[in-house]
């Protein structure tokens, strides 16, 4: 069982908060999905297991045409795939785009909605409007697509509790299988961060910041959400297969500019420059470095990304993996955690107590060999 990701950088515009890596210029996009088709061919080999689960990321995917998609899947395998995924922009899903999915296997779509309130969404510089989105919804259900993601945000500068409970019951409402909810992150880079670093603006404050996560975590409960990983959410049956793979060592692999993989064993990362990607994979060279994981940053890993599951830390799995001396360096780290009411260690897993998820990150890193 393996993943693959392909990423799509391209966007009409720029949100003011991203730092992924995209792009604007379009004269680009066809070459691109060139590149993309021959690197899938290149590296056929890269991994020995099925592909199990597809997720075509970015940038905004939704920018490409019918043909270009149909082209990307035709270089791919994906009769034993489970789970195919496709981010979307709501704005894009419109009768006429949706119609082109039909002849693909996609069968998952994830739009990034952020927000149900239209000044916000204009904060952002998203190009969607909060109506949108509905009728993406009726237009993706239209032709059978029944499992649908939507990513929010909260901590937007001078949100009030009252106004995030109103983007919580609105995506409740909506009927999404699945939903992914961050807190607004000032990224050094972005414009957001700039207008942060002049005083135009000011964070949420971290009282209120808590009080919007026990929120979303209390209502989307009561919604019959499942809240599997920190900041992601899904009606039973709906967690998101691929991402699960990230946080349980599933072996993935990446294709495009600036895409990652993983094999278990090393890591690798594609360039994060469009014309230099298409102009190295056209060459018959992989734009890449590598890293080679030694047995601590395996364990490290492990356990960061474990932790942020519901089901947490096997422990038993740690010592087969890695042995005693880990699995034991892994109890003894726990066991102050575990007092303070921060784990919990039941029936050979460790995972975080509710009070543990606020403070997620000091957790983890007390686990990390350094």
């Amino acid at each position: 069982m393996a993943g693959l990701y392909i990423h799509i950088p391209f966007c009409v515009s720029r949100c003011i908060y991203c730092g992924f890596y995209s792009t604007t210029n379009h004269a680009l996009k066809e070459g691109y999905v060139d590149a993309l088709c021959h690197e899938i061919e290149m590296r056929r080999d890269y991994l020995k297991e099925d592909i199990r689960t597809i997720y075509i990321g970015g940038g905004t995917p939704s920018t490409l045409g019918g043909q270009q998609l149909q082209r990307i899947f035709s270089h791919i395998n994906s009769d034993n795939a489970v789970e195919i995924t496709m981010e979307c922009n709501p704005d894009d899903i419109t009768p006429e785009y949706v119609s082109r999915l039909r002849g693909l296997p996609i069968n998952r779509i994830s739009m990034g909605v952020q927000t149900f309130d239209d000044k916000r969404l204009a904060f952002l510089r998203r190009r969607h409007k909060s109506a949108n989105v509905k009728q993406a919804i009726n237009a993706l259900r239209h032709v059978g697509i029944r499992n649908i993601s939507i990513d929010l945000m909260y901590g937007f500068p001078g949100e009030t509790i009252e106004q995030w409970i109103k983007d919580i019951d609105e995506a409740v409402n909506m009927g999404v299988e699945h939903i992914s909810a961050y807190s607004l992150m000032f990224e050094e880079g972005t414009p957001l961060y700039c207008m942060l670093e002049k005083g135009w603006i000011k964070e949420i404050d971290e009282e209120l910041s808590l009080l919007m996560y026990e929120t979303l975590i209390d209502r989307l409960a009561e919604a019959g959400y499942e809240h599997y990983e920190i900041s992601n959410f899904a009606k039973p049956g709906f967690r998101s297969r691929h991402n699960s793979s990230y946080w349980t060592d599933i072996p993935y692999i990446g294709i495009g500019a600036s895409a990652h993989s993983y094999d278990n064993t090393s890591r690798q990362w594609n360039v994060s420059d469009i014309s230099t990607y298409i102009t190295e994979i056209n060459r018959g060279n992989i734009p890449a470095e590598r890293e080679i994981l030694d047995i601590d940053t395996r364990y490290n890993d492990t356990v960061m990304l474990r932790l942020r599951t519901s089901e947490g830390i096997n422990i038993n799995e740690i010592k087969n993996v890695f042995g005693s001396k880990y699995s034991g360096r892994c109890i003894k780290t726990a066991q102050r955690h575990i007092e303070n009411g921060l784990l919990v260690l039941e029936n050979g897993h460790l995972h975080l107590s509710r009070k543990g998820l606020f403070v997620s990150d000091m957790i983890m890193s007390d686990f990390m060999i350094v």
